[in-house]
């Protein structure tokens, strides 16, 4: 399709069939939905939206608002980065350049904090809870939509990332009980924290140029790159985790395929225990790996569990 093909405008309904058309030969996985998701972003409609409005011609400059993000669309950028929005856990969240895409398979994450947390007790009960690179802060603003009397803080290395998370948290409502700081893994974090979670870079170095062009092209490699052999950032957690977990407390972090068993023996070597099952994805791929917190006979910080959520002293 090129822009020429589509030069007249025309009703929505007939637009929209058009670009499906052209997704679907280009060989995009999504090509009705991308179509819908595009021109309801043009023209500031939701699905009803569309539908009421389905007949409406569009004028010029609407036409040239959807053609434009089609052609970006076919040259394989994702929908996400067109419309500068993504959905997770039913939420909506801005995105810049400098953060991941959401994705569904995240999700799990969620799931199985959510499902660690209440095998403790009630979701009301004040919870503090990190989330160790939190980019556009998905799995800690998620998480807090969740648990309405917890508290968290996010991480992350880029500070542009951060500024997105903390734009995401002002919008979901969430900027009295979110907070966001700039380090290294948790270097400026003290404990204890009842939940931690973790979506970490980890792709091999050297898989990185395989990657699907919508993710090798789109997402930031800061956030993508494991280390040679894709596991350097769960070995910086492992080493974080015994100091920052509360007594009883939980560890979740993503997973790339077969990466269960590794960062597991990881865990298990700084004294961790691997908690409930890994959480299975759509794909059927081993996605979240829950790891439990000493218990307070071999927990050197067991004492800690009182202290307050907070940073370290040298950090404001």
């Amino acid at each position: 399709m090129t822009g020429a093909a589509l030069a007249t405008a025309g009703p929505i309904a007939a637009l929209r069939r058009e670009l499906a058309r052209a997704f679907r030969e280009a060989g995009l996985d999504t090509p009705d939905l991308d179509a819908r998701v595009l021109i309801g972003h043009a023209l500031g409609l939701d699905h009803a939206g569309l539908v009421v409005a389905s007949e409406r011609t569009l004028d010029a400059d609407e036409h040239a608002r959807v053609m434009a993000m089609a052609m970006r669309r076919l040259a394989g950028e994702p929908v996400a980065r067109i419309t500068g929005v993504k959905e997770f856990w039913g939420l909506p969240f801005a995105l810049s350049p400098g953060v991941l895409v959401p994705r569904p398979d995240t999700e799990t994450v969620v799931e199985a904090a959510l499902a660690a947390i209440d095998s403790d007790g009630a979701r009301d009960r004040a919870l503090r809870i990190a989330d160790i690179g939190t980019g556009s802060g998905a799995l800690l603003l998620a998480l807090l939509s969740e648990l309405p009397a917890a508290s968290g803080i996010g991480t992350d290395v880029s500070v542009a990332a951060l500024g997105v998370a903390g734009r995401n948290a002002a919008h979901l409502g969430l900027t009295r009980r979110a907070a966001f700081v700039a380090c290294d893994v948790a270097a400026a974090l003290r404990g204890p924290f009842d939940l931690i979670v973790s979506n970490p870079p980890y792709v091999p170095s050297p898989d990185l140029p395989t990657l699907p062009p919508e993710v090798r092209d789109h997402d930031p490699w800061l956030a993508l790159d494991g280390g040679g052999d894709g596991l350097a950032a769960y070995r910086a957690i492992a080493r974080e985790a015994p100091r920052l977990l509360a007594v009883g407390g939980h560890l979740v972090v993503e997973l790339g395929a077969g990466q269960a068993d590794r960062v597991g023996a990881l865990m298990a070597a700084e004294g961790l225990e691997i908690g409930s099952p890994v959480r299975i994805d759509l794909a059927g791929i081993a996605r979240a790996l829950h790891i439990k917190g000493r218990d307070i006979s071999v927990n050197p910080h067991g004492r800690a569990g009182k202290k307050a959520l907070g940073l370290s002293p040298n950090t404001h």
